[in-house]
């Protein structure tokens, strides 16, 4: 069964930084490719950042230099380090691995941008 546990969420003054940590089990990250998702309530879901499974980043234009994401095998975990962090990043933040068969989702790590 696979299970993806996020953590590394919560408040954070603006300008300040944030590292998400989304550990699977049930499941080896380094086959699929991986995503980092967010959502605010009301709204859609959307994609921040991306990472094949050969290790090719992708990012969307509006946290491209700001945003990382990185895989580390021998931990399992895909991470999102996030700098410079903006009060319009605010949102519940969902790691996905995107095997053949379907997608799989963590429950999500909220991100508050505030002073």
């Amino acid at each position: 069964q696979v299970h993806l546990v996020e953590s590394g969420g919560g408040l954070v003054q603006p300008g300040g930084s944030l590292r998400l940590s989304c550990a699977a089990s049930g499941i080896w990250l380094s086959l699929y490719p991986l995503g980092w998702y967010r959502q605010a309530t009301g709204k859609q879901r959307e994609r921040v950042a991306h990472l094949t499974s050969s290790g090719s980043p992708n990012y969307a234009d509006c946290v491209k230099g700001r945003f990382t994401i990185s895989r580390d095998n021998t931990k399992n975990t895909v991470y999102l380090h996030m700098i410079s962090l903006r009060p319009e990043d605010t949102d519940v933040y969902y790691c996905d691995v995107q095997s053949a068969m379907k997608d799989y989702w963590g429950q999500g790590t909220q991100v508050t941008v505030s002073s």
